[in-house]
């Protein structure tokens, strides 16, 4: 009998089998749930920042040093972003791209920052690593890019897309 053929690495192979395939069904809920996790922190930050205004501008004057940007620039162009990215995030509508903006706005709160907690860092480091998941992979199945984009791409370009 040949090893390829054993009782025991057939059962292996198709308890793996069994085990790929139902991880595969997760990946679409995951996505979601990574979406709405970081979408979460972000969207509540800004609507922190809308809330007082004029603290906003205070922090960016004095706290948060942006490069290349005044403090009034880097409040509204944060705070939009903080704003705007989370619910394209959530929606899954220009996905990557939301997760491409936000991975920018948490860089720039990082490097803004000039004593940072190691906690908040860890905190940053996690919605990294989530939104280049994100980015990287695509936003999963349970999304308006999978349900409406793809599709009108197909039909317009003619060719299937991934």
């Amino acid at each position: 009998m040949s090893v390829l053929r054993s009782p025991l690495l057939l059962a292996a192979l198709s308890g793996w089998h069994t085990l790929t395939r139902a991880l595969d069904h997760l990946q679409a809920p995951a996505a979601l749930l990574a979406r709405g996790y970081v979408a979460e922190a972000f969207f509540r930050s800004g609507l922190t920042k809308i809330r007082d205004w004029e603290t906003t501008l205070a922090l960016f004057g004095d706290e948060y040093h942006v490069p290349l940007l005044s403090p009034g620039a880097a409040a509204v162009l944060g705070t939009t972003g903080e704003l705007v990215l989370p619910v394209l995030l959530v929606a899954g509508l220009g996905g990557r791209l939301a997760a491409l903006g936000l991975s920018v706005v948490n860089a720039v709160a990082v490097i803004s920052l000039s004593d940072i907690a190691p906690a908040a860092l860890q905190q940053h480091v996690t919605w990294g690593v989530l939104l280049a998941g994100l980015a990287i992979f695509g936003v999963g199945r349970w999304s308006l890019d999978h349900a409406l984009v793809k599709p009108w791409l197909r039909r317009v370009t003619g060719t299937p897309t991934a």
